[in-house]
């Protein structure tokens, strides 16, 4: 064929193709509501009419007689059939991936089930905490690759739902206790003063000295426990800001049993240092002060007259280790997760003594220690407990 011909035929078939085309997209434009099935039969409708027109146009350019072209219409028309049949017939498992999608989308914004599409997904997860709705089934795993990835997204943004739920409700259920708890512990010193007040204005007390200062005392125990709420307040709103510098834990930890000294005293409770390291960290002393303070007070408290509590400062693995040992008796083994919660006082052998906190000490430890890039822990022991706080040592990372 010569090359002209050759290029008047291209031109003849681009043309009547690109027309039909034109006329396809206007019709392609009215079914974009349409449901996927009805798009797949109209996509694959034009393309066809768009191969036909410019098949027809060539075979009326080349003069073929009327049986010839209607032999070639016949043709066109039949496999325009059997390609529409077959796009559809292929196109439903994709729509059937379409609406697994659409179902798993829905139930992970009514906190329903994650159906899983298969092992490994990440699905099969109940983010609304409840039981498995009946309605839920596992998910097919798609044979398109776009739509397969779409669904291990949809998998593992129902997983990262379903944590954040359950942390939801964890974290208002440590709300309710603090309120509960927290209503209780003010009640009580609360009418205790009302009482003390109201007996002064009668003039009925023989000693007011001692009144008053029973007044002090609970005054102080009720800011004390104020400053508490506000400092857990700061920590769980990532509002604790952090003055970093260079100094040695060995000094902190000297002067917290310093500090604490008086109240080992009244409760007849020693107070010893053992294998105490000069450890150089980078930290708030203000805030990391505060942290060991409330683990001296929290250990004492809970020590018996004439026991002891040992503090050591230690470095391992990279890290450098605070440790207070009492001799509390020990913490039930299913209670040990749960020392660190907020308002936490535990039972039988961690009962508050008169004069404790809030149950706040523990948990503002935990927050400031975790702001320092470190961590707490805690174990039984013979007799007791031991309370570790884990710190990166300078030059470590760390914050």
């Amino acid at each position: 064929m010569p090359l002209r011909d050759f290029g008047l035929i291209c031109v003849i078939a681009a043309g009547c193709g690109l027309g039909v085309a034109l006329l396809g997209l206007l019709g392609l434009r009215a079914v974009r509501q349409r449901p996927l099935a009805v798009a797949l039969a109209a996509l694959s409708i034009v393309t066809i009419a768009t191969m036909a027109a410019g098949t027809v146009g060539v075979a009326q350019a080349m003069l073929l007689s009327s049986h010839d072209l209607t032999v070639v219409m016949v043709v066109c028309a039949v496999s325009a059939v059997l390609a529409v049949g077959v796009a559809v017939l292929l196109g439903r498992p994709v729509v059937a991936d379409v609406r697994d999608l659409r179902r798993t989308a829905r139930e992970l914004g009514d906190g329903g089930t994650v159906p899983s599409g298969g092992p490994g997904s990440g699905g099969g997860v109940d983010s609304g905490g409840g039981p498995t709705s009946a309605a839920s089934v596992p998910r097919r795993i798609s044979t398109v690759a776009e739509l397969a990835e779409l669904g291990r997204e949809l998998d593992r943004a129902g997983v990262q739902l379903a944590e954040s739920r359950e942390r939801e409700r964890a974290v208002e259920h440590a709300r309710r206790e603090l309120i509960a708890w927290i209503s209780h512990d003010l009640r009580t010193p609360l009418a205790g003063l009302r009482a003390m007040a109201e007996a002064l204005e009668d003039g009925l007390p023989t000693d007011p000295a001692r009144y008053h200062r029973r007044i002090r005392t609970e005054v102080d125990r009720l800011s004390a426990m104020v400053d508490d709420l506000f400092a857990l307040s700061r920590i769980q709103a990532g509002a604790l800001k952090l003055t970093l510098a260079r100094m040695s834990l060995y000094d902190l930890v000297a002067d917290a049993m310093a500090g604490t000294e008086e109240l080992a005293r009244s409760c007849s409770v020693r107070v010893a240092g053992e294998g105490m390291v000069a450890v150089p960290v980078r930290v708030d002393g203000r805030e990391m002060s505060r942290a060991l303070t409330n683990l001296l007070v929290n250990a004492i408290r809970h020590t018996p007259s004439d026991g002891t509590v040992a503090v050591s400062v230690s470095e391992a693995a990279g890290r450098v280790v605070v440790s207070v040992t009492d001799a509390c008796g020990g913490i039930p083994e299913e209670d040990l997760p749960r020392v660190f919660d907020t308002g936490w006082r535990g039972t039988h052998a961690r009962t508050p003594s008169p004069g404790g906190g809030a149950g706040l000490g523990l948990a503002i430890v935990r927050g400031i220690v975790e702001a320092h890039s470190g961590h707490v822990a805690v174990a039984n022991i013979g007799g007791g407990c031991r309370f570790e706080v884990h710190l990166p040592l300078l030059g470590a990372a760390g914050p």
